[in-house]
């Protein structure tokens, strides 16, 4: 048992490193043909992400909303759906924090500030439950369900910045009311990165704790690895549907209410930059494990701070980044379908 765990670990470890070789070769192979040595590249690409301790600052900063956007896919997969609505979630949870934050202004900063985060939470949890509920009592696929509730939260926001909750004294671009100086949250001490990325990491590691280490990890894992075994033992599925759904948008929406309180100060387009998209592929490139999330966040969010370096230095468009976010996806997609195919992680027969 202990053997063949290990096998399955060493096989989903050896995969990934595959995937991303594959990525590596496909965006050299693409840079190169703009006439640009690829290494030069990928040792530029290593200095923007990790080569100073500001770089790493930077990088950090990206991971942060990135390891809540992954629990958003990363916690339903595990009961087999596919949720791709951590970028609906995400700005949900940011207005919805703006909007309650905008009517606590007579209460104490960090009381203020703990009711906005249950908000934001709550908001996200209950947008994908949502999706949940839909593919429980009516059938709805989750992932196209998601999909459109992404844009239903982006046309939402879009229209309450630039009507009912607009603040005219932002004069570059709509946003909404501000939450004040007061209950802005700062950064880590003694660094520049801001307390999202400890809230990220605690996210992950609590939901390790209770994916891994409790019953109703094990429930979900049954669910997701054989829906009639789930049945035929009595498990409560749509509870259990509902539930990864709404644990995984409670996650997203905290990630709005982290850009909100850490970055911002306010809602507005800015919330929708794809960090709910791009959590798709670190949860998929973690293999839906949320302490591996973690690392490939902070990877993924070294690719991200690079992208003005590459610009700068080799005059590469500022969507090359996104083309090698998208390689990476489709590598890690393809990847997929050779876990149990490959003999040499195969055990033997006896």
């Amino acid at each position: 048992m202990v053997g063949s765990r290990a096998k399955s670990g060493v096989e989903a470890v050896a995969i990934s490193a595959a995937a991303l070789l594959a990525t590596l070769v496909l965006f050299g192979a693409f840079v190169a043909l703009r006439g640009i040595n690829p290494f030069d590249v990928y040792r530029v690409l290593y200095l923007g992400a990790f080569g100073s301790w500001f770089a790493i600052q930077h990088t950090l900063t990206q991971a942060a909303p990135l390891m809540l956007t992954a629990l958003c896919t990363a916690v339903p997969a595990r009961a087999g759906l596919l949720v791709i609505g951590g970028e609906g979630a995400l700005v949900v949870g940011g207005v919805a924090t703006v909007l309650v934050g905008v009517t606590l202004m007579g209460v104490p900063a960090p009381v203020a500030i703990a009711l906005m985060c249950m908000t934001g939470t709550l908001a996200g949890g209950l947008w994908i439950g949502a999706a949940g509920a839909l593919r429980h009592y009516r059938g709805v696929h989750e992932t196209i369900s998601t999909l459109l509730l992404n844009y239903i939260a982006i046309a939402v926001m879009n229209h309450l910045v630039t009507g009912p909750i607009r603040d005219f004294s932002q004069v570059l671009k709509p946003a909404s009311w501000s939450v004040g100086e007061r209950f802005m949250i700062g950064d880590l001490p003694g660094t520049s990165i801001h307390w999202g990325l400890a809230f990220g990491v605690v996210t992950c590691l609590l939901v390790y704790v209770l994916m891994r280490r409790t019953t109703f990890g094990f429930a979900v894992d049954i669910l997701g690895g054989n829906v009639r075994a789930a049945q035929m033992v009595g498990l409560p599925i749509g509870p259990l549907v509902l539930s990864t759904c709404v644990i995984g948008g409670a996650a997203a929406g905290l990630a709005g209410t982290i850009e909100v309180i850490a970055v911002h100060g306010f809602a507005s387009a800015s919330l929708a930059v794809g960090y709910g998209y791009a959590g798709i592929l670190v949860a998929f490139l973690a293999r839906h494990n949320p302490m591996a999330i973690i690392l490939i966040a902070t990877l993924l969010g070294g690719i991200s701070a690079s992208g003005g370096l590459l610009q700068r230095r080799f005059d590469l468009p500022d969507a090359a980044t996104l083309v090698l976010r998208g390689i990476l996806f489709l590598a890690v997609l393809a990847s997929s379908t050779l876990y149990g195919r490959l003999k040499i992680f195969q055990s033997r027969a006896v």
